[in-house]
């Protein structure tokens, strides 16, 4: 019996074995996800903004803790602390944040949102709070709530 036809044998059965990907948390997540990242491109391009879901975490983060380091932004967030820089540096571009080395450890940088920073995010934020509910639009507002809840405790994250 040659290769091909003992896998054209054993094909039917290992396609029986094949879970159904939306099964799988993990595909779930995936494709939630892609949802997710649509969604908020889609609303805020829309409203004139060219900015990513985590560069609007990291405006959120500095809007409520004014002079964090980069270090600090990026545990907040849950980004990895070598590419954070990145996020910064094209916000930087923007205009929306600025760094400076911090006075106490002079190898630490400091990030803070600028004026024009402060006032994207104002504008921002109403955008981003609305679209959560498109995100997933066949969940009542019930059903949104206690996935997020399931999620954070799958994350720990309280």
């Amino acid at each position: 019996v040659n290769m091909v036809s003992v896998h054209t044998l054993l094909e039917p059965l290992l396609m029986a074995n094949t879970p159904d990907l939306f099964d799988l948390p993990g595909h779930v997540i995936r494709r939630l996800h892609q949802q997710s990242s649509s969604v908020f491109q889609d609303r805020t391009r829309a409203a004139g903004f060219d900015v990513t879901s985590v560069q609007f975490a990291a405006l959120s983060i500095l809007g409520n803790e004014p002079e964090l380091d980069q270090a600090g932004l990026a545990k907040r967030i849950a980004y990895d602390r070598a590419t954070i820089g990145g996020v910064i540096k094209r916000l930087e571009q923007k205009g929306w944040v600025s760094r400076h080395p911090d006075d106490v450890d002079r190898r630490a940088i400091k990030v803070s949102l600028t004026s024009q920073g402060r006032a994207a995010l104002e504008e921002l934020t109403p955008i981003v709070l609305a679209l959560q509910s498109d995100i997933m639009p066949n969940l009542s507002t019930a059903e949104r709530s206690s996935l997020v809840e399931l999620m954070r405790r799958a994350l720990n994250a309280g």
